[in-house]
């Protein structure tokens, strides 16, 4: 993991200084600089990149208290069924091990104007959360977050979190496994009360109950973030089906064209817009390659696009688009490059 490889400019080398068991296959990462002294300021709700000899990116989101300038704390959890990188991590990463990683971004921040916050969390979703409660302290805000685990032994920072579990502040629900004994989201969420914002962040399944039960709350009114953008059913999909989705028009594929060049470029169903662009000399930033940084957002001028990031809010879309792997529902895109 020492970082000797080709990463970017603007990133950080760091050493981690202390691992702690947090939960049945969770560890924290405290990260620091080898010599000391300040890391860059991040917010509430932010996250880094981490990156791997390969080439690979994952974001892992920052738990520790904004004002903490000397560290960043991250928390990993060992998915044997995932992509690898949480395996990687929790196998080699030791104390004293250089890491290179990417200054924080916050695509998932705090609305401190809020009256009150109402916060879910599902199992490794809480780590957001857990820079969103020490800044709401900070602030004297009114909040309640809302954890959802499978028991007290898959409950991450139980410790950290005893004092507000006993205030009433956060309130723990385990399911043993089963989410139907769990938290009733669709009840919590019912009746939305006007000086409310909503958070939610865990795995697919929580997501697609939070999102449901949020689906009558104003837009402006609720946030999430999601671990990883879900394959898009399109996408697995046969050629004949695709052909048969005459609303999307992306049975054979579309063309984006470059509005400072006129050059026009055929994307095909198996290549995103990044590596056609690429293959045509064209360069563009990204990281996660899923939808979910933000890295490769785009301006379009022209066309309808078929947004499948989990970044962009609706009024971004209207302008904005993540060319990673976003695709075009008419023939043709003008992009603003």
């Amino acid at each position: 993991m020492d970082p000797k490889g080709k990463y970017p400019a603007h990133s950080l080398r760091l050493q981690v200084r202390q691992i702690t068991y947090q939960a049945t296959n969770v560890n924290s990462y405290e990260l620091v600089l080898p010599e000391g002294g300040d890391l860059p300021e991040f917010t509430a709700g932010a996250h880094i990149d981490f990156y791997f000899r390969d080439g690979s990116v994952r974001q892992y989101s920052l738990c520790n208290d904004p004002v903490e300038r000397h560290r960043y704390l991250i928390a990993i959890l060992r998915e044997p069924l995932g992509r690898g990188g949480s395996q990687a991590l929790h196998e080699r990463l030791n104390v004293q091990r250089k890491v290179a990683i990417g200054r924080p971004r916050n695509n998932f921040p705090l609305r401190e104007e809020a009256e009150r916050h109402l916060l879910l969390a599902g199992g490794i979703g809480v780590t957001p959360m857990m820079a969103m409660l020490a800044r709401l302290q900070t602030i004297g805000a009114d909040f309640t977050l809302h954890y959802c685990a499978k028991t007290p032994e898959f409950t991450a920072f139980r410790l950290e979190l005893e004092d507000l579990v006993a205030d009433g502040r956060v309130i723990l629900h385990h399911d043993g496994g089963d989410p139907r004994k769990g938290l009733d989201i669709g009840g919590l969420l019912k009746e939305h009360q006007p000086g409310t914002h909503l958070y939610y962040c865990g795995p697919a399944g929580f997501m697609r109950a939070a999102e449901a039960g949020a689906a009558h709350w104003p837009e402006d009114a609720v946030q999430c973030e999601y671990f990883t953008a879900e394959a898009s059913p399109k996408a697995s999909m046969t050629g004949e089906e695709l052909s048969e989705m005459a609303d999307d028009a992306i049975g054979i594929g579309f063309q984006v064209k470059i509005a400072s060049t006129g050059a026009t470029y055929f994307v095909p169903n198996d290549k995103t817009i990044v590596q056609v662009l690429a293959e045509n000399g064209i360069e563009v930033e990204t990281s996660c390659e899923s939808g979910l940084c933000g890295t490769c957002v785009t301006r379009y001028i022209e066309g309808e696009v078929d947004h499948r990031d989990l970044v962009l809010e609706k009024a971004e879309q209207a302008q904005y688009m993540t060319l990673c792997c976003s695709r075009a529902k008419s023939p043709v895109l003008v992009l603003d490059l």
